[in-house]
């Protein structure tokens, strides 16, 4: 029984449903509880529905009901996410583990069905498809026959899953993008489901995500985020999420956006600012009267791109702009009206007259202020806005430059049926209208199809280097394009459908032309990808494009029309028409009105409902495919593609108590920014690489490699690309790029890797020393997975992303950080010298601990921080990971 007693009624054109009401608890002495921030109020539910648990306790809910924003007071809660949302490239190997834990219980006597999701699981294949074929109208059909061909392991794997897990659901390849489907079909914004007794109870959708840009669905007020696929495993064995109170920023926004500004310029502009504030670890709250004039999919564009700002979430309540969405989306009336009268029973329901909420701190935008932008060349919060894209593009090339002396750049011509274009530094040899970030709202598709529309019928093409590509994140995006009358000028531009996932965005954008990848290596040219991305970090779009930027879609079109950064798209033409008369980007640039139009004849509920309608069949070759079956799998000893993860092997009973580091050598030592692509990338293989090299010498040809992504079911894979990004500066060999260290002392120079192995078979533990914000990026727990099995016992960093700190923590790993204004260099550490770390067989979260540094008669010492945040975490990290401790556990019962 709930200590409070708010269970409540409310009636729902007809059904009677119960729920956990906090007008009831504000009734009971906590005035402040209408006044808290939309996220707060959701997370409050939460912990009145689970009182009763093992994990939520009545203090938790009076310390959040009490919430002070002004409090910097640490209390840990337990959140317990309504669901579970998986893609494939952090889903197989979420799901292998799994598999590997029910093998290890069958060995240790227990009965393996206990391992089994507790929790709705719902996994989308979206990652896998790569742009091999493209410019041509059966270059989806080609993509889609290679993406089975390469993936058919991992698909009858993940066909087993579905059929032998319980609560699991597998929406198969070729549907759309995993958080656009969120957005169209599985989000239910408010759920119902039956109680103890019976009783229906509508409680707030939520959920966590093995992805960063699960935040997508905070658009239409679902509060999710992204985590670990070890984090992820563990709710689906019913551990909750351990979380301190968060901060929470609020975000106003007035006004509404400029004549062409779009979506995208508006996230670019809300990213760069966030940044400046700092949010890791906060919740951001949109509010204000500017929320009239974005609509859910405007929203969602922000919403999802809460990692690049470094939020935790970044959250817009329900409105009647929610309603809109749902009922467009194909929602039963039943649904939005229960989300309706829930939503403003709760006081969950944004209108115009509401108080506002008190906030931890706020910042404000004026939606009129924002100018059209990019953003790039490397990092998504490098706002450029675009009358400066010329000469920024400049300043950036001469960095670049400098970084790597280049050979001389002569210009080189690329053949084409009717001259000869100029192939040189800052060519955009990709344009991709890719990624979950823009690929399904209305407003921008469709602003690219009108551009595209006007550009063909003035005779302009794309220039014959830039390899174009479309992959929007669901199939209602092709088909209200088809309704517009629209896709045909975008093809005949290059932009043909490629595929129905992340592509480029993920780094399968696949091979450049032969012809032009030669000569961006032969002459080392600076080429440019211009995508509708999130994420534009080094060496992550295609290896051979050292400058990326983001950019919303009908940009993307005016760069492949152009075919160069290095273009002042305000005053310079893209090209010429058959007269001669030059065309400008204003003379092609669709007005808003045009788009309202086209969207209202086009974008209709009953367009959504015939895309999806079957979305979880999937294709002929889905359904072709032959499932193998039992509650155990049967691994294959031959497979490249998935083999039993190795973290469970021998386990112990009980954990073994945690031992100080002695005698540890650094492995890499690395600056400000590093990335997760950087620590555990995502693209293509090297084949000259120590991961490329173990697939050749098991037969695997260089054709044959796929991708780190479509790998991760094979940890020998994985640990042999960990720290193998071509573009990871290890500061113990400068001025080198890529997998590159020394191993210390006879200081040979060798791939991380096989230094890694030297180390353990001499028994050395290793460390990572970094700078600011390590781990950035996606949730990939490889990235932390991979660390582990090289042998890393910790990671002292100036400050960590939110994500891959959990991930380090869910592994075994210890994040320590540098005091403030502290870092290797300014400690005069050359990362050469043995390592000694004091504290460990006592820690406590956020201990400081002593660290000596002995090298070259001499030694350093001093102090870090433990980055292990609550009492959970901590037994998380002394079971050697989340995973142990949920296995221990369940084998106790």
């Amino acid at each position: 029984m709930n200590s409070f007693n708010c269970l409540a009624e409310i009636r729902v054109e007809g059904q009677t449903y119960a729920f956990y009401s906090l007008a009831a608890l504000e009734r009971q002495g906590f005035p402040g509880v209408a006044r808290l921030p939309y996220s707060l109020k959701i997370l409050l539910e939460n912990l009145l529905r689970h009182e009763d648990g093992a994990f939520v306790k009545r203090d938790d809910i009076l310390a959040l009901a009490n919430w002070d924003p002004r409090s910097t007071e640490d209390h840990e809660i337990n959140f317990h996410p309504a669901r579970v949302l998986l893609q494939d490239f952090t889903g197989v190997p979420a799901v292998a583990d799994l598999a590997a834990m029910r093998d290890a219980v069958r060995r240790m006597g227990g009965d393996p069905a206990r391992i089994n999701p507790l929790l709705p699981a719902e996994l989308v294949i979206d990652h896998s498809v790569q742009v091999d074929k493209y410019g041509t109208p059966d270059a989806f059909q080609q993509n889609a026959d290679l993406e089975y061909q390469r993936n058919r392991e991992r698909y009858l794997f993940l066909r087993w899953a579905q059929t032998a897990f319980r609560n699991f659901t597998v929406v198969p390849p070729e549907t759309g993008i995993v958080h656009q489907v969120n957005l169209e079909t599985l989000a239910r914004v408010v759920f119902s489901a039956p109680a103890n007794g019976g009783r229906l109870v509508l409680y707030p959708d939520s959920l966590v995500g093995t992805d960063s840009h699960t935040t997508m669905v905070n658009g239409i007020g679902v509060v999710g985020w992204g985590v670990g696929g070890i984090e992820a495993e563990a709710c689906m064995l019913g551990q909750p999420i351990s979380m301190l109170i968060p901060p929470v920023v609020g975000f106003r926004l007035k006004g509404r956006p400029s004549e062409g500004v779009t979506a995208t310029d508006v996230v670019l502009t809300v990213t760069e600012m966030l940044r400046k504030k700092g949010v890791v670890g906060k919740l951001v709250e949109y509010f204000g009267p500017g929320l009239d004039n974005l609509p859910a999919a405007d929203r969602s564009t922000i919403s999802n791109m809460s990692p690049e700002y470094g939020a935790t979430i970044g959250i817009f309540p329900v409105d009647d702009q929610t309603l809109s969405y749902l009922r467009l989306t194909g929602r039963s009336e039943q649904q939005v009206k229960a989300v309706e009268a829930y939503c403003k029973e709760q006081g969950l329901f944004r209108t115009a007259d509401a108080p506002e909420a008190v906030y931890t701190d706020t910042l404000e935008l004026d939606l009129a202020s924002v100018e059209p932008s990019l953003a790039g060349p490397r990092r998504p919060h490098d706002r450029v806005p675009l009358r400066q894209a010329k000469p920024r593009f400049q300043e950036a090339l001469a960095q670049l430059l400098k970084a790597a002396p280049q050979k001389a750049a002569a210009a080189v011509a690329v053949a084409e049926p009717a001259g000869s274009q100029e192939l040189n530094h800052g060519a955009v040899v990709i344009a991709a209208i890719s990624s979950c970030t823009n690929t399904s709202n209305p407003s921008v598709l469709i602003g690219a199809g009108l551009l595209a529309k006007k550009a063909v019928e003035r005779g302009l093409k794309s220039k014959p280097w830039v390899k174009t590509s479309l992959a929007p994140g669901s199939k209602a995006v092709t088909a209200y394009l088809m309704e517009t009358g629209l896709l045909p000028y975008l093809e005949k531009l290059g932009f043909y459908l490629v595929g129905y996932g992340c592509t480029t965005c993920i780094g399968n954008s696949g091979p450049l032309p032969e012809a032009v990848a030669r000569e961006v290596k032969d002459r080392q040219l600076v080429a440019v990808s211009v995508l509708s991305g999130n994420r534009n970090f080094e060496g992550r779009i295609q290896p051979l494009v050292r400058a990326n930027y983001l950019a919303s879609p009908p940009l993307v079109v005016a760069y492949a029309l152009a075919g160069t950064m290095d273009i002042d798209l305000y005053n310079e033409p893209l090209g010429s028409d058959p007269q001669g008369r030059p065309v400008f980007l204003r003379d092609l640039w669709p007005s808003d009105n045009e788009i309202q139009q086209a969207m209202a004849a086009a974008v209709r509920s009953e367009l959504f409902q015939r895309a999806n309608a079957n979305a979880l069949e999937g294709d002929e070759r889905w359904k072709s495919l032959d499932v193998p079956t039992g509650d155990l799998f049967a691994w294959d000893p031959a497979s490249t593609y998935i083999k039993r993860p190795p973290f469970f092997e021998e386990l112990p009973p009980e954990p073994a108590p945690p031992r100080d580091v002695r005698g540890a050598r650094v492995l890499a030592l690395l600056g400000d920014s590093v990335t997760t692509d950087h620590i555990s990338p995502a693209g293509s293989i090297p084949a000259d690489g120590p991961a490329g090299k173990y697939l050749i010498s098991l037969g695997v040809t260089k054709t044959d490699f796929n991708s780190f992504g479509a790998r991760r079911g094979n940890h020998e894979v994985m640990m042999r690309g960990t720290f193998g990004n071509i573009r990871l500066r290890n500061l113990l060999v400068p001025g080198a790029e890529g997998n590159w260290t020394l191993h210390i002392p006879d200081g040979e120079k060798m791939p991380i890797f096989d230094a890694a192995m030297k180390y353990q078979g001499e028994g050395v533990p290793l460390i990572i020393l970094a700078g600011r914000e390590y781990g950035s990026g996606s949730s990939r727990d490889w990235a932390a997975k991979g660390t582990v099995l090289l042998g890393v016992r910790a990671v002292i960093a100036e400050s960590f992303e939110r994500i891959h700190r959990s991930n380090l923590v869910g592994m075994g790993v210890l994040p320590l950080e540098f005091q403030p204004g502290e870092n290797a260099a300014s400690l005069g550490l050359t990362g050469q010298e043995i390592y000694e770390i004091d504290g460990v067989t006592d820690l406590k979260p956020r201990k400081q601990l002593t660290v000596r540094a002995a090298g070259n008669g001499a030694q350093k010492q001093f102090s870090v921080r433990v980055r292990i945040d609550t009492p959970q975490e901590l037994q998380y990290f002394l079971h050697g990971g989340i995973l142990p401790y949920v296995l221990r556990n369940l084998l106790k019962g």
